[in-house]
């Protein structure tokens, strides 16, 4: 790209955002909510995907370039200075650390962008629980050795609603309405879950667990990554509706990915790989913040100090004879510049490593095998809602037959909560075609679009939501994690892309273990981060 061409581009994006997503005027005679949409940085991103880029003029050296500072990359950083790598820097396209974790924040509290909660930990993560003590959620052990947890994060009462035959049930479990055949099929599901939580393999490894690749390989548990979870129900004569709303409901919460879709195998891994023992929490309780993962995020980064540069957009990585050299945009200044390393660790979805390092290779192998899918993320500052009967309002609150996940209340978490402003996070996985469409679609999709869709969809519960809503932000997702279909887990493709490139370049993402949670995204920056270590 010239020089010339690419302060047009960029001046233009800075230019057109705000008009393009700035939303106050009126429609139609009525004021529209305002708001706007917000990072991430699709336009900037973009520029690597449709522009080349010449070499720098300079490269200033350093031990270790880190590429992305989402949980994978931050771990690698965090693990690399605590053994004794200093000179070390991390490099990432958006205004703040995070990646899918990120949070905002207004005069009324934090709020998550992303990922806004950790289950409670499985007890042989000794490294997660370890940071975890560090960041002081974990403030001690009792007699017998389990953690205790600050009461202040574990989730507050009342923790989570459905909003079911209209009405306002505790839990998200479906029960409100149900006849006794439904509800007994719940009763199986759950005896067949909790087989699985105790079964091992014949290998004596834990049947599922955390990470993924700390799991069985026994060849009658990888059969289950060949079906989809609606197939493994069909053979189980599980058919209510109701548990199948349930179902899609949790592997679109987590994977983003409906449960005809997704793997049984990473189906089955949501419910039965959670085993972790507290003094004060059980394995199904939850940790949360009012910034929802974004305090894990400042934790994360709490030594990296002057080792994180924002706004920068990296262009390209290729292997040297001693290392490796990196080249990447400051997109304030407008100015190319260069890194010469030791290692690199690409802390990316492997779609953008495939593009940094020119490996068309690699670049068809994730197109043929990886999806991934975009996510609509609405904070809503609002004012006393009016409320169904039932359950009161609580921190997790869904709608069922929603192709939403609901909301959570990020003022819940405040130990003097605020009752005259709440702002609330509103969730929806666009599954509702290929991701490739759905991406297109939400990108040519303004303000006024998304925040009708979340006021429609809200209004069912909240008929005043209209009236007491003043202001929506929108964060659009276009690849927010990758999709555990059938295949993917115990295939052979996420593996070979795992593998480091000579002694130099490593790589660590949620999408080489192929699920998207904290704890792989956590392991898979210290895996990397072990490797480079051995070449050093």
């Amino acid at each position: 790209m010239r020089r010339d061409e690419f302060i047009r581009l960029t001046a233009g994006m800075a230019v057109a955002a705000p008009l393009l997503h700035a939303c106050s005027e009126k429609r139609n005679g009525s004021t529209v909510i305002p708001g706007e949409i917000v990072g991430a940085s699709a336009a900037a991103g973009h520029l690597l995907r449709d522009h080349s880029f010449n070499p720098p003029a300079e490269y200033e050296t350093r031990e270790v370039v880190i590429i992305g500072a989402g949980v994978s990359g931050l771990s690698a950083a965090r693990y690399l200075s605590q053994q004794g790598i200093k000179d070390l820097i991390v490099l990432d396209l958006e205004q703040q650390p995070g990646g899918n974790a990120a949070s905002g924040r207004n005069a009324f509290s934090r709020y998550p962008w992303g990922a806004h909660y950790v289950p409670v930990p499985n007890n042989n993560l000794t490294e997660y629980l370890s940071f975890l003590e560090e960041a002081k959620v974990i403030t001690g052990y009792d007699q017998a050795g389990l953690p205790v947890y600050d009461e202040f994060y574990l989730c507050h009462d009342p923790e989570e609603r459905l909003y079911i035959n209209g009405h306002w049930q505790e839990g998200l479990i479906p029960n409100f309405g149900l006849n006794a055949a439904e509800l007994a099929e719940f009763k199986k599901f759950f005896s067949l879950i909790d087989h699985f939580k105790k079964l091992k393999g014949s290998d004596g490894l834990d049947a599922f667990s955390i990470p993924v690749d700390t799991s069985s390989r026994d060849e009658s548990l990888r059969a289950l990554d060949r079906v989809t979870m609606k197939a493994w129900l069909d053979s189980q004569h599980l058919t209510s509706e109701y548990i199948r709303w349930y179902i899609d409901y949790c592997t679109r919460d987590d994977f983003g990915t409906p449960y005809d879709v997704v793997s049984a195998w990473a189906g089955i891994h949501y419910f039965a790989s959670r085993k972790g023992k507290a003094a004060n929490a059980a394995y199904n309780d939850v940790l949360t913040w009012e910034q929802g993962n974004g305090f894990l995020i400042e934790a994360l980064r709490q030594n990296l100090d002057g080792k994180i540069a924002t706004g920068a957009l990296a262009t390209s990585v290729n292997a040297t004879a001693d290392g490796v050299k990196v080249s990447y945009l400051d997109v304030a200044s407008r100015q190319l510049r260069g890194l010469k390393a030791r290692h690199c660790i690409l802390a990316v979805p492997q779609f953008v490593a495939a593009r940094l390092l020119g490996d068309t290779e690699r670049g068809k192998a994730v197109t043929d095998h990886f999806r991934y899918v975009p996510w609509m993320v609405a904070n809503l500052t609002v004012g006393d809602l009016h409320e169904r009967g039932g359950q009161p309002a609580s921190w997790d609150n869904v709608i069922y037959g929603s192709a939403s996940l609901g909301y959570v209340d990020a003022t819940h978490q405040q130990v003097q909560q605020r009752k005259e402003r709440r702002n609330l996070t509103y969730y929806l996985p666009l599954t509702h075609t290929s991701p490739e469409v759905a991406r297109r679609e939400a990108f040519r999709a303004g303000h006024a679009f998304w925040a009708e869709k979340v006021l429609a969809d809200l209004q069912r519960v909240h008929p005043d939501i209209r009236e007491r809503t003043e202001r929506i932000d929108i964060m659009l997702w276009g690849h927010a994690m990758v999709q555990p279909r059938p295949g993917m887990v115990t295939g052979e493709v996420r593996k070979a892309l795992s593998k480091s490139v000579g002694a130099a370049i490593h790589f660590a993402h949620t999408d080489l273990a192929g699920v998207s949670i904290f704890e792989e995204g956590f392991y898979q920056g210290i895996k990397a981060a072990r490797k480079l270590l051995e070449q050093t």
